[in-house]
């Protein structure tokens, strides 16, 4: 008789708008593929995304209020866990409260942990302070970064030994393999959440606006939600881009938006390893970005799939945004280039560093 699958919970904030939460849904397809039987939680009631296995909402099932709720929470999750018999999980939260993340130590006790960190700013995974990281998190702690310049500063920062470089994977989203060719629209696209302490839209208005792409009928389409869509729309005003700039609302499904857009932009302060990127090259679409930390430099490479620029550089942006629409030679090399620059995160090939490190895992502690 063959034995039951091996059970993994996915730890996540919500399922919905951002990178890390769509890496989770995407993640959830992996696991159930390679075998295991996943049970997808969630701490927030936000659900957009597809994903595979048995959902647990935490957001939904708790009722209570402030504190209570949060406290709630953790109590059903630690009984979640204990009744379904789960004895790996994976961590796909941001972790930036330290008291929070003792909680969290208590609610996963007994149990193995692989924590996932997303950004490049630390903080919002690990406590700033070395003393603290150490005493939440023994130097043997298992954490999967999904870039190898995470790895490394999380490596040199505070002195972890069992870091481990798994890159996000093309999705596996029906929606996102069934978009159909169709002709280039004449507009440039950004999508992500609209914070700008993290995307840097003054930056992005900037360029293109200097670019001189308006003038000649190239638009720019920002699509996505956030706290800062008030200040992107006096930036528009400002610049006097209210007819060349659109603001579509976020999509759980953007992909047929991407593949018809000439280029995509990214302009962000620091990254992680950037589905916006990934997303874009796999359809096609070739990519304009700053070189911030991290992800881009590792995704990009200049002439060849996109041109990566150096951050803050203004004019440096709105030259590579006028050179990929003006170089007909050069675009076609990128768009070319475009999906064959990120074979190497096809489902197959991420799906296999995931299996090699879970059956160490559990090799491990079996």
């Amino acid at each position: 008789m063959a034995s039951a699958p091996q059970k993994i919970a996915i730890v996540t904030t919500s399922l919905a708008q951002g990178g890390a939460e769509r890496v989770a849904a995407n993640l959830s397809f992996i696991l159930t593929n390679l075998g295991y039987e996943v049970h997808l939680i969630t701490i927030n009631n936000a659900i957009d995304y597809a994903y595979s296995g048995q959902l647990y909402n935490l957001g939904l099932e708790v009722k209570q209020q402030g504190w209570l709720r949060k406290w709630s929470k953790a109590i059903r999750l630690k009984r979640y866990l204990q009744a379904q018999h789960i004895s790996v999980v994976i961590d796909n939260r941001t972790r930036p409260v330290f008291s929070k993340e003792a909680v969290y130590k208590w609610v996963y006790s007994q149990r193995h942990v692989i924590w996932m960190v997303h950004s490049f700013k630390l903080e919002n995974y690990l406590p700033n302070s070395k003393w603290l990281a150490k005493l939440i998190y023994p130097k043997s702690t298992p954490f999967v970064a999904v870039s190898q310049a995470i790895a490394e500063r999380m490596k040199t920062k505070y002195g972890f030994d069992c870091v481990h470089t798994i890159y996000n994977s093309i999705p596996s989203f029906p929606e996102f393999n069934s978009v159909q060719d169709k002709e280039k629209a004449s507009y440039i696209l950004f999508a992500g959440r609209l914070d700008n302490s993290v995307k840097n839209f003054s930056l992005l208005l900037d360029g293109y606006a200097l670019s001189g792409l308006s003038q000649v009928g190239v638009g720019l389409k920002i699509m996505g939600e956030g706290p800062d869509l008030e200040f992107i729309q006096s930036q528009i005003q400002q610049l006097q881009l209210t007819n060349s700039v659109e603001i579509l609302p976020f999509q759980a499904n953007p992909f047929a938006v991407i593949k018809q857009a000439k280029f995509t932009v990214l302009s962000s302060h620091y990254e992680g390893f950037p589905m916006a990127v990934v997303e874009s090259l796999a359809l096609g679409v070739p990519v304009v970005s700053v070189d911030c930390p991290s992800g881009p430099s590792e995704l990009i490479q200049s002439g060849q799939n996109g041109i990566l620029v150096p951050n803050y550089n203004v004019q440096a942006l709105a030259d590579a945004m006028r050179e990929l629409h003006t170089n007909t030679a050069l675009y076609e090399n990128c768009k070319n280039n475009a999906q064959k620059s990120v074979e190497h995160l096809s489902l197959a090939a991420i799906s296999a560093r995931w299996n090699n490190l879970l059956h160490a895992f559990y090799d491990k502690y079996d």
